[in-house]
């Protein structure tokens, strides 16, 4: 039984069966239609995508509990009592329980009662995207959700206002120059920025920022954060500290329970909740994981803003004798800062403006290959010629971010008669997000095509 029909929920029962689980799969989704790509919400704030586009695939022989969540469990019976009033058995529970809004303690946020004031949200599920309205919104927070959902509120004809106590947005992942960069391409949409200032008190209408400006708002934002839903395991009486406790394989202190996504706190992991997915099946089937990659697995982050290409591979530390390779051309719009460790891999990068390069380095980061000796080359697209073939990637290796499109299920629309990228769009979506994985497509294809007696 899974409780939570979020993406990595979704996922969690889809690899059961790819992987040959036989018995039966409940899901218990709280949410009371079709599972749906969180991540591409703000793209219906601009209007670029419907509801429907972010559909995810229906799930063949697995039983779905729409509308219905888990309200407790009993441990000793192994039973999950429901918000429906049943109790069902399970043999493993999975719990996908994800993570909810976290909304600052500013004053006038909230009435008396706890309950947002009107036109406040957070944007975390379809329901949020409703309660956007006016001409005139605030978003409060420079993280990724914030920096996409205002450009896409922009987008979409609103007058947005960034609130971003940072010098710059997404300043826990870039440096000053990207951020700058960054910073430039949001002013040029049209967003205005309040950086280094933070909200002091809320009215109807009227945000007043730390220096006592107003702000007016027919609708704010609050992409803050979110913080994870543990209540249903702290009540079970599994171990809890910011998420539940996990090994690498999804389990919890109780050999019965896994747990995966943002519900979890996995020690020393960088698994993002795709590849827990994947674990938690594997595991669960008897399949254990590919050799080589998965102990190398590090951070890959894009943005999802169309018109600008910007990632970051690694966690933004540099070791000790690192190389460090700076590009710049302001000009353009380009830049980037490369750390590789003494045998010439990728530690970290953050690169802005450089699709086909972020692509190639995506693949070279991914697969733990040394970078050529070429490195203006590469940045500008034209790498020298390899010593030797680049590994490939594994089937389960995710390509398209936003979709959550493997480089497997490219390889079955090929094998299925998409011949060209544009086939390839058509079949899996792939690209149809922020975009930022064209190139690496378009390299799949031409893969796929020389591969091809």
């Amino acid at each position: 039984m899974i409780v939570g029909g979020g993406p990595v929920g979704h996922r969690v029962a889809e690899r059961l069966r790819h992987h040959g689980h036989e018995g039966p799969v409940t899901l218990l989704d709280a949410e009371p239609g079709p599972a749906y790509h969180r991540v591409l919400l703000p793209s219906l704030l601009d209007g670029s995508l419907t509801p429907a586009d972010l559909r995810l695939p229906d799930l063949p022989d697995v039983t779905l509990r729409h509308g219905v969540s888990a309200a407790g469990v009993d441990r000793r019976l192994r039973q999950v009592r429901t918000t429906a009033h049943d109790r069902l058995p399970y043999d493993t529970l999975v719990l996908a329980t994800g993570a909810r809004p976290h909304l600052p303690p500013v004053p006038g946020l909230r009435h008396a009662s706890g309950w947002l004031i009107d036109g406040v949200t957070g944007l975390r599920s379809l329901t949020d995207c409703t309660r956007v309205r006016g001409d005139e919104a605030v978003v409060l927070g420079g993280g990724p959700l914030g920096v996409e959902t205002a450009a896409a509120l922009r987008r979409g004809g609103r007058r947005v206002t960034l609130v971003h106590p940072g010098p710059y947005p997404l300043d826990d992942r870039l440096d000053a120059e990207a951020g700058e960069l960054l910073t430039r391409h949001l002013a040029g949409l049209g967003v205005e920025l309040e950086l280094g200032r933070v909200a002091a008190e809320v009215q109807p209408g009227k945000v007043v920022l730390d220096d006592e400006w107003p702000l007016a708002w027919d609708t704010l934002l609050c992409c803050t954060g979110v913080r994870p839903r543990t209540g249903l395991a702290e009540a079970a009486g599994l171990a809890v500290r910011t998420g539940v406790l996990t090994d690498a394989e999804g389990r919890t202190n109780d050999p019965a329970i896994r747990a995966v996504g943002d519900c979890t706190e996995s020690a020393g992991s960088l698994l993002t909740g795709w590849e827990q997915a994947e674990a938690v099946a594997r595991s669960l089937t008897g399949n254990p994981a590919p050799q080589g990659l998965s102990g190398r697995r590090r951070p890959v982050f894009r943005l999802r803003v169309p018109g600008l290409t910007l990632g970051v591979l690694g966690d933004g530390k540099s070791g000790a004798g690192d190389e460090i390779v700076t590009y710049r051309d302001p000009a353009r719009g380009r830049y980037a800062r490369l750390s590789l460790d003494t045998t010439g891999r990728l530690r970290t990068a953050v690169l802005a403006g450089l699709p086909q390069a972020l692509a190639t380095l995506t693949q070279l980061y991914a697969t733990d290959t040394p970078l050529p000796e070429s490195r203006l080359a590469l940045l500008l697209g034209r790498p020298a010629p390899r010593t030797g073939p680049l590994p490939e990637l594994p089937p389960e290796a995710v390509v398209c971010r936003c979709n959550n499109v493997t480089k497997g299920a490219l390889a079955e629309a090929w094998e299925e008669g998409a011949r060209t990228p544009e086939a390839l769009t058509e079949a899996t979506r792939a690209t149809t997000g922020c975009g930022s994985c064209t190139e690496e497509v378009r390299e799949m294809c031409t893969q796929f095509a020389g591969s091809t007696p």
